[in-house]
This record gives structure tokens, C-alpha cells and sequence, in this order.
């Protein structure tokens, strides 16, 4: 078959085979990829397996914490059932006070969990027994003890276990608190009582039974949950105080709320709240600098709340373990599957190092130096006549490039000339009149390109000075040229007309005979008596001058006639203005280059930001040049200038004899 193929199409055939077969060796051993969906493999495996690792530590916590819960709640209810069982017989025997010793005693004998039992009465409940009537009985040793307990130095009606009852009307537990009776065996214990209100037959409330218990064995119990080595347990009252805590210090001194004091953010606090609301359920928090899963519930009856706290690093100790193990034999095996592929690339792109060193010598400058000859057509092929296309190509565009960049030198050179030529033709000498004490003047002029087209020039001639300030249409060599015109017709038109109108008039007839670009120029032109201080002005189209302060005014906009500019129209009839004693008073005039300067986000200088700054006090008129300048500039920052910026001062002062 391929015996009746062309050719050329055979050559076809066979070089697109060969392209295909190097790309497809080149794509094959990409390690990249590989580490890519390796890396995606083992992400979704460690996300599944860390979820399946929380799951079952929030079930195996849940658990242990439930069954504590279940044991703790079942001794609570045997304190209960004990107490409810003995108010019977306590409410029978009311009118037998004496049978009170016998009930607290054998209350304590017949319960091992409790350690001490108080049957209390009203003041005055048995009068022949006195004001207090309150028969204690509490474990001595390996005995019981029961006293009457009530004196003038223990009213035992003001203590919580006995109005409490009272008070709520109903059976309650007092808050934890510690036993320091030195005769008691369990002294310096924390203790807490079930209390239960007594009524009479008539519903009077007579006194209260309670049954104490030592929270020691419920602190063993409690700190048995320990799911995993750093993990811990916390009992808090139902206003928050620590009943149970690893801290010792902070038992029955402190509450879950005491942090959010000195850190309003506590996680605590928020544990605290959903603790002492009686919620139960887990939640993530970082304490003490570890971030911990938090699992807590409540007893029944009590109020108090159990949590226990699992730090992360215990919970996913093993995963950590296999993850670690897993990323670093992936490490190792990609560093290996890296110097394999390396290997293997290098040797079949070995041909491309002849030609990076043959492109190397034609970078240097040597582009006659021939391309080894190469009969590969697959991309290494193709590479070789690219750059033998690309060497002939450079020869042509270094040719071109020299010849273009000897005319680009010749152009610079020439506007560099033309803007010298530009700038002479402008007074550049301050002062202009060293001998004149009365004329403080100063200009400053800018081109945005090579040339401008903007414009300035002052005379004085029979005791007047003579100015002029423009801006011609457009920027570049032909605002540059229009420009000069510009000027020298001021000069020669100015030393024959003193009225600034009428040269307005003269000088804008010229520019407009046979002005076929349309160019235009707007230009303020004024006339100032040195002796009287008497201006005559004309504004052509221009900027209007700044007032500088003066007598408490602040600087504002001279009012000016509504003027064309000049070479707009041929024949236009100008308007002058006239202000009489101008003396002391110093004047800005600028081209649009300042108001309407931008900066990089395009934002202009503005007339508001140009007044303001000249409110600063006014020096001199150098100084207020080159205040505006610098204001300009620290406006622009590094935006292009867009236009020329021209900026004139004057004042003509009074000189006194």
C-alpha cells in the first residue's frame, strides 16, 4: 500500500509519526501528573480516614461520659430514695422531738455514701427544747456521732441547706462547697447536701431534712474518663464553679466564666453557657494552646455539668502516625520516579544539548556559524530549521535595526536641537531686570515631549512691561513651530501697539491667513505701568490668572472678558480689560499643563488643589513657581505628563524713595 503514496506525502506521514512518537515519550514520563492525582488520591483517603477516626472518638466519648453519667446519676438517686424514705417517718413522729436522734443516726448508719445527716426545726418549734432544735449526725471513724448542733454561734436557719428548702418550696442540692469540721473523718472534703422541706399535717413548713455526701468518690469517678492519655475531666456547679479540675487552685475559686474576666473571647465562657443551660453535646475549641474536641453533659437533679476534654493530637495520634508514614514513602517514591524520568528524558533529548550550544554561539554574535546538519523530523527536527529560519531572519532585522536606530539617533539629535532653539527664544535669565527693584518676575516653562508648544515672553519698552502667556493646540514639532510664530509675532506687534487687544487683533489676522492645519493658540497678553501700576490685558481663550492673597483675601480667579483664541477666526474684534493701581498685588499666570495634570489613576491637579496651595504665604515669585511646580509633580507621581506646563509670576512692587 504505502508503495502507491507519494513521496512527499510518505515524508508527511512519516514526520507526524515521529513528532507524535517523541511527544507521546515526553508526556509519558511526566512526573508532574503523577504526583498530581497521587497527591488527590491520598487527600480524599486521609479526609475519609481522619472523618472515620472522629466519628468513632465522638461515639467512644459520647459512651464513656454516658455511663459515667448513668453511675453518678444512680448514686445520687439512692442519696434521694434514702431521704425521701426517712421524711415518712420524721413527719409521723413530730411530737416526739427525742426521736429525732435515733432517725439521724440510723439515716447515717444504714447509707455508707452518706456522711452526715441534719434533722432541723423552726426556731422555737419545741419550746420546751429552746430557740434552736437541730439534730446532727455524722461519721466519726468507724462510728456515728449525733449532737444537737444549733447555738448562738451556729444558726443553722440562715445556713443554704436550711432555706433553700424553704424558700423554693421544693427538695433541692445545695451547691458544692468544702467541710473543714475537724472532728469530721472526711474533713477538707467537698461536700454537698440533699435537702428536703418538712411540713406539717397543716402544710406549715416546720424545718428541712438534709443528707451530706462526700463528692470524692464523684470526683474518682468523674476523672476515670479518660478516653485517651491527655484527655480530662470538669465538674462545674450550676453557677459555673469548678467542682472537679486537674488545677486544684481553681476548685470552688473559680468558675468556667472567670477567664472571659481578662479575655472577653474565651472559649470557655461559651462552653460554660451551654453547660450551666443544661445542653449536652460536643464542641471544638483551643485551650491552652491546643486545639481540643469537647464532650459535656448534665446531671440529673443537680444542675451540674460534666465535660470532658480530648486534645486533637490524642484523638488522631495514630492517624498522624500512618499519615506520616504514607507521605514519606510517597516522597521517596516520587524522588526515585523523579532521577528515573530524569534519566530517561535526558537521554532522548540528548540531541537538543548540541543544538542549545550551537543557539548559544549564534547568541554571542556569530551568525554565520552553519547548524550542524540533523535528518531527525520529529520536534527536535523542526527546532533546527526554525532557528536556521530564525538566523537568517536576524541578520536582515540587526540590518534593519542599525540603519533605524542611526536615523532614530539623527532625529533625537535634531529635536534635541529644536528644543534648545525652543528654549532660547524664551527669557531663561532671572531676574530679567537686575536694575528694577520694581518688577518681581518668574517663569518656568516645560515641555511634555521633545518640544512643546507652549509659550511665554516679557518686555519692557517707555517704562511699561509687556507680557504674554500661551498654549498652542496640540503638542510636538508642530505646536512647536505654530509656537515660535507665535511668539515673534508678540515681539514685533507688541513694540508698535501698547493696547494688548489691539495685538491680540494684529497677531491673530497673521496666524489665521491661510492656517490650514486649524491650529489655534490661546494666549493671555497684558500691559503693565511701572510708575501708575495701571494693567490693560486681554484674555484670548486662556486660563484665567490666580490673585495671589492680599489684604486678608484669599487667592482667586481674575475676572476676564470671554475672548476667542487666536487663529480661530480672521477679523475677530478682542476685548480688553483694564485694572487701575495693580501695585503689590502678585498674579499667577499658567497653562492648562498644572490645572489638568494627572496622576496614574487619572485624577487632575484641579483649580481647587491650585488655589489651595497658593494660600501658602507669599516669598517671591521664584518661590511660588517653583511651590506649584513641586505641587504638580508630587500630584503626578510617576504618570506621564500629558501637556506642557508653563507657569509666570508677577508682581509689580511700590519702591519707595
Amino acid at each position: 500500500m504505502t508503495d502507491n503514496i507519494p513521496e512527499t506525502q510518505n515524508n508527511e506521514i512519516t514526520q507526524e509519526s515521529q513528532t507524535r512518537s517523541l511527544s507521546t515519550r515526553l508526556s509519558f514520563w511526566i512526573v508532574g501528573l503523577s504526583a498530581v492525582l497521587l497527591v488527590t488520591a491520598l487527600g480524599m483517603m486521609f479526609y475519609t480516614a481522619r472523618t472515620a477516626v472522629m466519628d468513632e472518638a465522638e461515639k467512644g466519648a459520647f459512651r464513656e461520659l454516658g455511663n459515667t453519667v448513668l453511675r453518678v446519676n444512680s448514686i445520687i438517686d439512692q442519696v434521694e430514695v434514702a431521704a425521701n424514705n426517712m421524711e415518712g417517718f420524721v413527719l409521723k413522729s413530730l411530737d416526739n422531738p427525742d426521736a429525732m436522734y435515733e432517725y439521724a443516726r440510723n439515716l447515717v448508719e444504714n447509707n455508707p455514701l452518706l456522711i452526715g445527716a441534719s434533722i432541723s426545726f423552726e426556731p422555737y418549734y419545741y419550746k420546751d427544747k429552746g430557740r434552736y432544735y437541730s439534730i446532727y449526725a455524722n461519721r466519726y471513724g468507724d462510728s456515728v456521732r449525733v449532737t444537737q448542733e444549733g447555738n448562738d454561734g451556729y444558726q443553722y436557719f440562715y445556713m443554704d441547706w436550711y432555706l433553700q428548702p424553704k424558700l423554693l418550696g421544693e427538695s433541692t442540692w445545695t451547691e458544692p462547697y468544702f467541710d473543714y469540721n475537724p472532728d469530721n473523718f472526711y474533713a477538707e472534703d467537698i461536700s454537698s447536701s440533699y435537702c428536703k422541706p418538712l411540713y406539717d399535717k397543716d402544710g406549715r413548713f416546720v424545718g428541712s431534712l438534709s443528707v451530706d455526701i462526700s463528692l470524692r468518690w464523684l470526683s474518682e469517678e468523674i476523672s476515670k474518663v479518660k478516653p485517651y492519655p491527655r484527655s480530662y475531666s470538669i465538674l462545674i456547679g450550676r453557677g459555673g464553679t469548678f467542682l472537679v479540675h486537674p488545677d486544684s487552685t481553681k476548685l470552688l475559686y473559680q468558675t468556667i466564666f472567670t477567664e472571659s474576666l481578662v479575655n472577653p473571647d474565651s472559649p470557655l465562657a461559651e462552653l460554660g453557657r451551654a453547660m450551666t443551660q443544661g445542653q449536652e453535646g460536643m464542641k471544638v475549641l483551643t485551650l491552652d494552646g491546643w486545639k481540643s474536641h469537647v464532650f459535656y453533659q448534665q446531671l440529673d437533679g443537680t444542675g451540674w455539668g460534666v465535660a470532658v476534654i480530648c486534645p486533637d493530637s490524642d484523638i488522631f495520634i495514630g492517624f498522624n502516625h500512618l499519615r506520616r508514614m504514607v507521605i514519606s514513602n510517597v516522597i521517596i517514591g516520587l524522588i526515585l520516579l523523579f532521577l528515573i524520568c530524569g534519566s530517561m528524558i535526558r537521554s532522548q533529548l540528548n540531541p537538543l544539548k548540541i543544538l542549545a550550544d550551537q543557539a548559544e554561539t549564534i547568541a554571542e554574535g556569530n551568525f554565520d556559524n552553519q547548524l550542524p546538519p540533523i535528518k531527525r523530523m520529529d520536534e527536535i527536527g523542526q527546532l533546527t530549521q526554525s532557528f536556521g529560519h530564525m538566523q537568517s531572519s536576524l541578520v536582515n532585522y540587526i540590518n534593519e535595526l542599525t540603519q533605524t536606530t542611526a536615523k532614530k539617533e539623527r532625529i533625537e539629535g535634531e529635536l534635541q536641537i529644536a528644543r534648545d532653539i525652543q528654549m532660547g527664544m524664551v527669557p531663561r535669565i532671572f531676574p530679567p531686570f537686575p536694575s528694577r527693584k520694581d518688577v518681581d518676575l518668574y517663569a518656568s516653562m516645560t515641555p511634555a515631549k521633545e518640544v512643546g508648544g507652549d509659550l511665554y515672553d516679557f518686555f519692557i519698552q517707555q517704562g511699561k512691561l509687556y507680557y504674554c502667556i500661551g498654549d498652542v493646540s496640540g503638542k510636538g514639532v508642530p505646536a512647536s513651530l505654530f509656537m515660535a510664530v507665535a511668539r515673534n509675532l508678540f515681539r514685533v506687534v507688541a513694540q508698535q501697539e501698547t493696547s494688548p487687544a489691539k495685538i491680540a487683533r494684529q497677531i491673530n489676522d497673521t496666524l489665521s491667513e491661510d492656517n490650514e492645519q486649524l491650529m489655534f493658540v490661546t494666549m493671555f497678553i497684558g500691559v503693565v505701568d511701572l510708575k501708575t501700576g495701571n494693567m490693560e490685558f486681554c484674555n484670548c481663550g486662556h486660563n484665567p490668572p490666580v490673585i495671589l492673597s492680599h489684604n486678608g483675601n484669599k487667592p482667586q480667579f481674575l475676572e476676564c472678558e470671554s475672548n476667542t483664541p487666536i487663529g480661530v477666526c480672521l477679523g475677530w474684534d478682542f476685548k480688553g480689560q483694564k485694572i487701575d493701581g495693580f501695585k503689590d498685588i502678585p498674579i499667577v499666570f499658567y497653562t492648562d499643563g498644572l490645572n489638568e495634570a494627572e496622576n496614574i489613576e487619572h485624577e487632575e491637579f484641579g483649580n481647587d488643589r491650585m488655589l489651595k496651595v497658593l494660600e501658602t504665604p507669599y516669598k517671591d515669585a521664584s518661590s511660588t513657581v517653583e511651590l506649584l511646580r513641586n505641587a504638580v509633580a508630587e500630584h503626578a507621581g510617576e504618570a506621564e505628563p500629558s501637556d506642557d506646563l508653563t507657569i509666570m509670576c508677577l508682581e509689580v512692587k511700590t519702591v519707595k524713595d
